[in-house]
């Protein structure tokens, strides 16, 4: 068995649904204390949502580049479990596949990361490359006691971070097709219409929040917000939920709630984002306070890590390994690589294929664990023989 199978397998067997970690990061922490990391807990959150957190960091000099892998052994619930042909947290191998909640998402990367590091430390313990490990239980939840919080506390510290990769699980098809080199950023509001409720059949007496809505929710769902532009797609509105009404036939509504997500590229910004919404409202006759309450999230701005001693290193390592011509994209949803990319120059994100992630019966093939870690491998070989880059000026605060 491939020690990354292995240790796989340890790690599906401890049930980390969010916020849970379930005893993964001791596990994790054990093996890299071996290797001469000094491990850190900084865990965070309230006592019914407590996050584990762990910071871990192996120097080998003060001057050298450092290297952080990042990840989560949280997972999301598993669902019907009698939908399972084996028990989710019970790791099964059937067909040449590994299944388990976390199977692709992300315990099989994190598995990968430890056994290549302890490769790369027997091999080369003073190679000019500190690594550090920041892992989190909280990347599924609501992720703001997770990385977020371990970032800040980093920035705090004046901790350089050089590189980093996020083991999210990226390939289409094959370990090493796709390199996340970038995210969009995730902004969502809550649009609550306010009407006057009354009797159907007496309209003049209320005002329907339907009625007022419908305008202005058809302009959001048709406009052109940006073109996009080399590295991402044109910016996104999505409706995600429409609720009004008690379910009675009879009673014209209250209120109508509209949950909504905008998927960003660099094009746009927040604040533009939220000024055009509220001049869509107001062209369709809704006036703020008066007419309607609108409340925002922002999850995390875009991101981007153009061609670099990041991407340049594990796309060789990808070819090397592989002998694909890994492709680079931003496409998919949020990562905690939109935390680390505040304080880091070049954060990319590289794993095994995405096809089950969430699903009943996730799986990985065995088949991708080898040359997963192959790669990690790799990466960090051509890594310590490049100079560190350029650090950023003004590294703003980590969102939350």
């Amino acid at each position: 068995m491939h020690p990354t199978q292995h240790l796989t397998q340890e790690l599906i067997a401890r049930p980390s649904i969010s916020p849970a970690d379930a005893g993964c990061l001791d596990l994790i922490a054990e093996r890299l204390q071996a290797l001469g990391f000094v491990c850190e807990r900084i865990d965070s959150g309230p006592p019914e949502w407590r996050v584990s957190n762990l910071w871990a960091k192996r120097s080998t000099s003060p001057a050298a580049p450092t290297l952080v892998w990042a990840g989560h052994t949280d997972v999301v619930p598993t669902g019907a479990r009698e939908r399972w042909a084996s028990d989710p947290f019970t790791p099964s191998v059937r067909e040449g596949k590994l299944y388990g909640r976390g199977a692709s998402d992300m315990k099989a990367s994190l598995a990968a990361m430890v056994v290549a590091c302890e490769a790369f430390v027997a091999a080369q313990p003073e190679a000019p490359l500190n690594l550090a490990f920041l892992l989190t239980s909280d990347e599924e939840g609501p992720a703001h006691d997770g990385t977020v919080v371990v970032c800040r506390e980093l920035q705090r510290r004046g901790e350089r971070l050089d590189w980093c990769i996020v083991g999210e699980p990226t390939a289409e098809r094959q370990t090493g097709d796709t390199i996340k080199n970038g995210r969009r950023g995730s902004l969502s509001g809550r649009l609550t219409v306010k009407g006057v409720q009354g009797h159907i059949a007496y309209p003049q007496l209320a005002r329907n929040p339907i009625h007022m809505l419908a305008p202005a929710l058809a302009e959001l769902a048709s406009t052109h917000w940006d073109a996009g532009n080399a590295h991402f797609p044109p910016t996104a509105w999505q409706a995600s939920n429409l609720h009004a009404g008690t379910g009675a036939g009879n009673i014209i509504p209250g209120t109508a709630v509209l949950d909504f997500n905008f998927r960003f590229s660099t094009e746009s910004t927040p604040e533009g984002l939220q000024q055009r919404v509220a001049e869509v409202l107001l062209r369709h006759g809704l006036q703020p306070e008066r007419d309607y309450a609108l409340d925002w999230s922002l999850s995390g701005l875009p991101f981007l890590t153009p061609a670099g001693s990041l991407v340049d290193a594990v796309r060789a390592a990808v070819r090397e390994v592989t002998g694909l011509q890994a492709q680079l994209s931003t496409s998919g949803g949020t990562s905690d690589g939109r935390f680390i990319a505040r304080i880091c120059p070049q954060v990319i994100e590289l794993g095994p294929p995405n096809a089950t992630i969430h699903q009943v019966n996730e799986c990985v093939a065995l088949a991708e664990l080898e040359p997963l870690t192959a790669i990690y491998l790799r990466s960090m070989e051509h890594l310590a023989r490049r100079p560190a880059p350029t650090p950023p000026t003004g590294a703003a605060t980590p969102e939350s």
